[in-house]
């Protein structure tokens, strides 16, 4: 019933477009900033972001937005994240994450990484809407936004020539659609989720899949192909 309650709390619209606002920005969002991008008052911004808090859809903290330390900083500000925690509903309620993790256990044991990928990369060429591959990262963006990645453009965070000269090219994936289940088999399930995004985006096409684990966001990033590049 928890995940029932916490659900219903989107039922609110300004609850919505502050909840929407706050998961999209993968950071601490203040209460001032939230209330501009969801046009209310601050006080009502509070009000139902604190209600979210409650049910468990975000998690809150407080920080000095000014950066700075010490006498004369201003008192820290309440800011507010999207909860880790997943919600999931099914009347009559199911059991599909126990079913997966056994089902990873047993491959895993198994050594069936090999068949898994093929699978997972005969899975995503049948999901793709026609036989070329992805036309270009924002194709690309579009694509996995609706299978639930949140991918967004995101610029170089490494030191090194390489990463600075793609900055412009990466695009990261905000959520894990297998989360859950790659926290207890990650290379098993990372693997998986890499091979059926090679299917579904294409592998000799303008935009490539790799490997970039980072903590809190998918495994699989995205950038244009070195392949294709004029």
């Amino acid at each position: 019933m928890e995940d029932i309650d916490a659900i219903a709390a989107l039922q609110d619209p300004v609850r919505r477009r502050l909840y929407e606002y706050v998961a999209a920005q993968g950071r601490e969002v203040g209460r001032n900033e939230a209330a501009e991008a969801a046009g209310v008052t601050r006080t009502l911004a509070a009000h139902h972001l604190d209600k979210l808090a409650e049910a468990g859809l975000l998690e809150s903290g407080s920080r000095r937005l000014t950066g700075r330390s010490g006498p004369g900083a201003g008192r820290p500000a309440k800011v507010y994240t999207r909860a880790r925690e997943e919600r999931t509903v099914s009347l009559p309620a199911r059991d599909y994450r126990t079913a997966a993790e056994l089902l990873a256990e047993a491959a895993e044991e198994a050594g069936l990484d090999t068949g898994l990928t093929a699978a997972a990369r005969r899975r995503g060429e049948a999901l793709r809407d026609s036989t070329a591959p992805c036309g270009d990262l924002d194709e690309a963006m579009r694509l996995l936004a609706t299978r639930g990645y949140e991918p967004y453009a995101a610029g170089a965070s490494d030191d090194t020539e390489e990463a600075a000269g793609a900055a412009e090219r990466v695009v990261r994936l905000r959520n894990c659609p297998f989360h859950a289940v790659a926290e207890r088999f990650p290379p098993l399930v990372c693997g998986m989720n890499l091979a059926l995004l090679e299917g579904l985006l294409g592998t000799d096409g303008p935009v490539r899949a790799r490997m970039d684990a980072r903590p809190g966001e998918c495994c699989v990033v995205l950038e244009a192909s070195k392949n294709n590049e004029h």
